[in-house]
């Protein structure tokens, strides 16, 4: 930025750091958000059916587990993995670290929205499966699952956009999120309301219309 000015907003600074916090939106934002849903959305699925399991030796110590990471917060997650596993000899980028981090952290919560997908189907679908003699793989895969995944889509899309603004967290390990680079700017330039500003207008611009269609879908489907 030229100049020494202090006035209260300043659009050249502004016009100046906005196409570098959309590339880096586009570019890492969007792209950490996707692929740590799908870490969570599977994952989930595993954490939801291991505490389902008929076996203790399975059911507690994922209850427990799942407990374990929504109980801690994601910055000290993140510190932990990063940090902490080069010392037992495993070594992770930032940014798989921040997909990783997030991805489990959401899949924790994510299984909570499976189990009570999964406790809402009525018990006569369970009947119905064991009447038919239906293999307990055709019975989730074919009957089970495909119900399920309805009844918490809207929850699902939720918590995607509580992962989506959660990626800012990315900072404390140099992930150059938008964020980051809105931080660097105003460090640069010894200005940081421009930059931090347009960042959190981005999020809003990005989450918001997700979150009315969210709330759209999920009345359409209580219907």
């Amino acid at each position: 930025m030229n100049g020494t000015e202090r006035r209260l907003w300043n659009w050249d600074y502004t016009w100046e750091v906005l196409p570098e916090l959309v590339k880096a939106f586009l570019k890492l934002t969007l792209g950490i958000t996707a692929a740590a849903a799908v870490v969570a959305i599977v994952l989930g699925l595993l954490f939801a059916l291991g505490r389902r399991a008929d076996a203790s030796w399975i059911s507690w110590p994922t209850y427990w587990v799942v407990e374990f990471i929504r109980s801690t917060p994601i910055p000290i997650q993140l510190f932990f993995v990063y940090f902490g596993l080069p010392v037992v000899g495993v070594q992770l980028s930032a940014l798989v670290t921040g997909i990783a981090v997030l991805g489990v952290h959401y899949a924790a919560y994510m299984s909570e929205v499976y189990r009570a997908g999964i406790d809402a189907i009525p018990k006569g679908q369970w009947e119905a499966c064991t009447a038919l003699s239906l293999s307990p793989r055709r019975t989730w895969i074919g009957v089970i699952l495909p119900q399920v995944v309805r009844r918490i889509l809207p929850s699902t899309g939720n918590q995607i956009i509580a992962l989506f603004k959660e990626t800012p967290f990315l900072i404390v390990i140099g992930v150059a999120e938008m964020v980051t680079v809105a931080n660097q700017f105003g460090g640069q330039n010894y200005r940081y309301i421009e930059p931090i500003t347009v960042a959190g207008l981005i999020f809003l611009l990005a989450s918001y219309p997700t979150s009315v269609l969210m709330r759209r879908l999920e009345t359409r489907l209580a219907r």
